[in-house]
């Protein structure tokens, strides 16, 4: 089975979208699905990162996890 051209794949995305849309839902969609396409390409090529890598990496290591509840239930 062929793959669908970029041009069908707009045209389903245009149809998707309901008639009082805008150009900015329109690029959003775009967008959307040109993120999670290139996500997936990663992953099937083996682009990742542990989470737990990541979160070692990035986590705030000065904030208590009890602040960081509090600030988000407040």
């Amino acid at each position: 089975m062929a793959t669908p051209s970029i041009k069908e794949e707009a045209r389903k995305l245009v149809e998707k979208l309901p008639e009082n849309s805008t150009w900015e839902d329109l690029v959003q969609e775009i967008y959307v699905r040109q993120a999670v396409e290139a996500g997936l390409a990663d992953s099937q090529a083996g682009r990742t990162t542990d989470v737990e890598q990541v979160r070692s990496q990035y986590a705030p290591t000065h904030i208590s996890p009890t602040l960081c509840y509090n600030s988000l239930h407040d």
